[in-house]
């Protein structure tokens, strides 16, 4: 006999602050689920969460505090890992599941949902044998678990493809060891939450463990080649026969947000092969996972929207008092952002922004913009010569001089992209936003490198940046004081 989603209505997640546990909450917030998120920090969580969701304290290290998460659950996913906690981290996560599983089962509930990791055979990483130590201790505890094994998880932001991509944008050419020869099978993030989401209802009896992975075995080298081929760089690996998990832990940490301790383990992870075994996936499930190419191609898209979709500036200036900075790295891009406050209400200090650009200029140092428009003819660029389509308004699709309109929201937010010839992609946006007293503008330009080369030219050029954006925003901002007196918006230029 199959499992109800009725049955018991209300389901359990664990780890929504992580990686995959916070998609899984955009997921199953769509899909209407009813749903609780225990956490250990919950008013952390609450703001992230929708308002039909409950979010309870929880901690799996602390059964005490477990049986109110579970109170009434019927489906919990367990996507809590400890290995950025400490050396003990095994220790932790044995006594942690062991917890979950006995209060599950006082509890009532009816299935667990568990990540876990791919690999078999002797010689199994610590990492590796840690998380599959995690779904035998759920299993035992007597309510029936449904653990996937993953190989490597292909998305932005999680960690083995920041991995492969800070490697391959940052070294033109790499030594490499041995491990980027293992066999996995990989598999997109949106694959994993597909299969995430069908275990709560899949009618299966017991507890069953099922090896997921995408259609293509490719080594980690093959994939870095592949991810170096869609951003069109060229590189080279050279094998080298003695490279140890602790000194490559070590390199990553120079070259990759991954630091020593965590990369060591993740390095000794991937000496193991980690390919699916058996059809069981496919008979339990009717997903099917997109290839390597698609998978990388779709990380790279939804990085830009996820990048997007947010202000730009969140990562580093958080807090009441919106600040500025020039020249910082936000994962894998290069941000300056500058704000200036004015005494004049959204609207107002929008107008100089919806104007910039064409006759009316850039409100700072126009003659260096015109330069850097001639410089760029040469090479097949757009150059300034363009203009713009209207002189007082924008849309979608419009070109400024060599940006194109990206996204446009009326008094508030102007998204520019650069068409002009550069070693990476470039973004320039601008944000009008009520405050105490008026309005904060805020001026965000964004960087994303191809390589060591796209780094270069942005470390080269930043003197004269860090010039041209501070002046920007102090121009905008005294064209937003004199709009609000009366005159033209683009009159008034420093």
């Amino acid at each position: 006999m199959g499992m109800s989603r009725d049955a018991h209505p209300l389901t359990l997640l664990t780890g929504a602050s992580g990686y995959v546990g916070g998609r899984l909450l955009a997921r199953l917030e769509t899909d209407g689920r009813p749903l609780r998120c225990m956490s250990r920090r919950p008013e952390e969580l609450r703001p992230r969460v929708g308002p039909a969701t409950q979010v309870v304290h929880g901690d799996v290290t602390d059964p005490a505090s477990l049986a109110e998460a579970l109170a009434g659950v019927g489906t919990a996913y367990y996507l809590v890992h400890s290995m950025a906690a400490g050396q003990d981290y095994r220790e932790a996560d044995r006594r942690g599941a062991r917890a979950f599983g006995e209060a599950a089962a006082r509890a009532g509930v009816r299935r667990i949902v568990y990540l876990g990791g791919l690999g078999s055979g002797p010689g199994l990483s610590a990492h590796l044998a840690s998380r599959q130590e995690v779904g035998r201790v759920l299993r035992e505890s007597g309510v029936p678990t449904i653990e996937l094994r993953a190989s490597i998880i292909i998305g932005s932001g999680g960690t083995s493809f920041e991995m492969i991509r800070a490697l391959v944008d940052r070294l033109p050419v790499m030594i490499t060891p041995r491990w980027v020869d293992t066999p996995a099978q990989p598999i997109a993030i949106e694959d994993v939450l597909d299969l995430l989401v069908a275990a709560a209802d899949v009618e299966a009896e017991g507890s069953r463990v099922v090896d997921v992975g995408g259609p293509d075995r490719v080594s980690y080298g093959e994939l870095m080649r592949e991810y170096a081929r869609q951003r069109g760089l060229r590189r080279t690996m050279i094998r080298v026969p003695v490279l140890t998990p602790r000194l490559s832990s070590l390199w990553l940490g120079l070259v990759t947000p991954v630091y020593a301790r965590v990369g060591r383990e993740l390095v000794e992870g991937l000496r193991n092969p980690t390919v699916v075994t058996g059809d069981e996936a496919a008979r339990l499930f009717r997903a099917r996972p997109r290839g390597v190419r698609e998978a990388i191609a779709r990380a790279l898209v939804n990085e830009d929207m996820e990048f997007a979709a947010t202000r730009w500036s969140d990562a580093l200036s958080s807090g009441p008092r919106p600040r500025s900075f020039g020249g910082a790295a936000v994962g894998s891009r290069l941000v300056d952002s500058r704000v200036a406050r004015v005494p004049v209400p959204p609207a107002t200090a929008f107008a100089p922004i919806r104007t910039i650009g064409g006759t009316r200029g850039w409100y700072y140092a126009n003659a260096l913009w015109r330069l850097r428009g001639l410089l760029d003819l040469p090479f097949g660029g757009a150059g300034a010569r363009r203009g713009r389509r209207d002189p007082d308004n924008l849309g979608v699709g419009d070109h400024v001089d060599f940006w194109r309109v990206e996204a446009v929201e009326p008094d508030r937010l102007l998204r520019l992209r650069a068409e002009m010839t550069l070693p990476g992609r470039a973004w320039l946006q601008f944000e009008a936003e009520p405050a105490p007293g008026g309005s904060v503008i805020r001026q965000t330009a964004v960087f994303d490198p191809a390589g060591v080369v796209g780094r270069l030219y942005w470390y080269a050029i930043w003197p004269v940046h860090g010039m041209v954006f501070r002046g920007m925003v102090r121009g905008i901002a005294r064209a937003a004081v004199a709009a609000r007196a009366g005159a033209a918006p683009g009159t008034v230029t420093p």
